[in-house]
């Protein structure tokens, strides 16, 4: 396959995936909150754009199953590993802690960077700025060592 035909099919996927966020109030970070907000004014509109999200994925699933490659790559990438560690959990912990605090989460607030919303650069501006430091503090190599022969 082609770059050019992966590079469309990928923009392609993007802009479904960003007209869906705006369509169904997810880039709107009150609306969001509102939906976390289970105690107060709760909005469960939300409910249904999870609901469709969850659909679309088993069925996603069911025809990788049937498939021997993807339409436009070489392969699947499915995560190998099923283990819940701490790096996982602290991450999920993290993007819930970050979610509810200002509504918003990492797709929706790059297809917000479209409206040019100060709240959202900024909020896409931390994110890189986290992943950054992700990278550079938990993912640095081990540094090698060096054996020096006993005389």
């Amino acid at each position: 396959m082609s770059a050019t035909v992966r590079l469309v099919a990928a923009a392609l996927s993007g802009l479904l995936f960003g007209t869906g966020l705006a369509m169904s109030g997810m880039m709107d970070p009150a609306r969001v909150l509102c939906f976390l907000d289970v105690a107060g004014a709760w909005d469960p509109s939300l409910a249904f754009v999870f609901a469709g999200a969850v659909v679309v994925s088993v069925a996603g699933h069911f025809f990788a199953g049937r498939m021997r490659k993807p339409l436009v790559a070489a392969r699947f990438e499915i995560p190998s590993t099923a283990t819940l560690d701490s790096k996982l959990l602290g991450g999920a912990a993290l993007f819930g802690i970050g979610w509810g605090l200002v509504g918003l989460c990492p797709g929706p607030a790059l297809a917000g960077l479209t409206l040019g919303l100060a709240p959202i650069t900024i909020f896409v501006a931390a994110m890189l700025t986290g992943m950054a430091l992700h990278r550079l503090v938990l993912l640095r190599p081990e540094p090698a060592v060096r054996e020096i022969p006993v005389r």
